[in-house]
């Protein structure tokens, strides 16, 4: 890889970094704040809601016992429902609560209030998203297959 495309990810990573650390929490009193890794468990919930405990842990890249942690705080803050596994009766569903669904509106609220008007065409917003979205499966897939890979040399 040559250096100038090396130094253009690199300045990628520090970017999306930097943008992440300006998006602050919402001040609006009806909003349960979450730490970072909080919001991280909360977004894989909302995005595969019935997802295992398993796999929310393996996706947000938190020890089981972190995850446990983390996961029993927003169960007791009212933000996570943990439902019996109809198969498997000593496995869990996990699932956004009502009181995550306002969160989360809350915060994509605050959000919007934040980052508008900063890009305005709604292609380049596309273009940005898709760039982004594409990073982050890949970066999953990579993770996965080397997971993959390291177990079978284990």
């Amino acid at each position: 890889m040559s250096d100038v495309k090396a130094a253009s990810l690199h300045e990628l990573a520090d970017l999306v970094f930097a943008v992440g650390r300006q998006l602050r929490p919402p001040a609006d009193p009806a909003f349960e704040p979450c730490t970072p890794i909080e919001i991280g468990v909360m977004r894989f919930i909302h995005h595969h809601p019935g997802t295992s405990a398993r796999a929310a842990s393996e996706a947000t890249l938190l020890p089981s016992s972190n995850f446990s942690r983390v996961l029993r705080g927003l169960e007791k803050r009212g933000l996570v429902d943990r439902v019996v596994d109809d198969r498997n009766a000593r496995g869990v569903r996990l699932y956004p609560t009502d009181k995550a669904h306002q969160n989360h509106q809350i915060l994509r609220d605050n959000w919007d209030r934040t980052l508008r008007g900063i890009i305005d065409d709604p292609a380049t917003i596309e273009i940005v998203n898709a760039t982004l979205r594409r990073i982050e499966d890949e970066l999953i897939a990579r993770r996965s297959g080397t997971d993959a890979d390291r177990d079978q040399t284990d």
